[in-house]
């Protein structure tokens, strides 16, 4: 359950071929397709035919579209740290980033606001064992060195789960948030082209954002739990 196979252009460009079919039509012929494999129908006879290879592509955004209706109806929220992808970087590998920092940020506000005394767990696709290791380190100085972590860990257990993305849904449903959020959602300041054919699904996306609010010097600020980051340097890094 990829999102750059289920949403590729090239999706979209053929499920856009035919008018919309039936749903149970769509089930059948997308079926078909699939037993046949998903190639065009050759001289000899063999692959799908347009009909088939439409239908599962409509198919494929239709359980998209499907997917999300179901996280807003059991009110799943989505948190995103949206880093451009030219934002310069800190030198070193001892602290943690300041794209997950924010991200936690907005996770403990969320868990903040919940009734009764909620324990956010964090789970990370599997990486490389190395790669693993140091996001752990990065994750435990933060949490135990750093006034804000250790606050933050109240709510916020601090050791990470890694799971395979295969096996597990969660990360399948947010592999696919991000992969809508990075080429179809754009917030003021993100000035990269986007994939209009996104439009609908990045729609569904922005519903799924926490909104809250909190002090400061005095005056309420609202806080979203999509953040943009166009800098991943700290305060200290930039004067050097």
């Amino acid at each position: 359950m990829k999102a750059k196979k289920l949403l590729k252009k090239k999706t979209f460009k053929i499920a856009s071929q035919l008018p919309d079919i039936k749903s149970t039509e769509r089930t059948q012929l997308a079926q078909q397709c699939l037993i046949k494999g998903q190639k065009s129908l050759g001289k000899d006879g063999s692959g799908a035919t347009k009909s088939e290879l439409t239908a599962l592509c409509q198919a494929k955004i239709a359980f998209v579209e499907h997917l999300l209706e179901l996280c807003a109806n059991y009110r799943v929220k989505a948190f995103a740290s949206i880093v451009d992808r030219d934002a310069k970087r800190p030198e070193g590998k001892g602290f943690l980033r300041k794209d997950y920092a924010f991200l936690f940020e907005r996770f403990y506000y969320f868990l903040e606001d919940q009734r009764g005394e909620p324990q956010g767990l964090v789970a990370f696709d599997e990486l490389d064992k190395s790669q693993c290791h140091l996001l752990l380190d990065q994750m435990t100085h933060y949490f135990r060195e750093t006034a804000k972590g250790r606050m933050r860990s109240s709510l916020v257990i601090p050791e990470p789960f890694f799971v395979h993305s295969h096996l597990t849904t969660a990360v399948q449903i947010a592999d696919i948030v991000a992969y809508i959020t990075a080429w179809g959602v754009r917030l003021p300041g993100m000035k990269r082209e986007k994939r209009t054919e996104l439009d609908g699904l990045a729609e569904q996306i922005c519903t799924l954002r926490y909104k809250t609010s909190r002090e400061n010097r005095g005056s309420e600020h609202a806080i979203w739990s999509f953040v943009l980051l166009n800098d991943l340097r700290t305060k200290r890094q930039k004067m050097k």
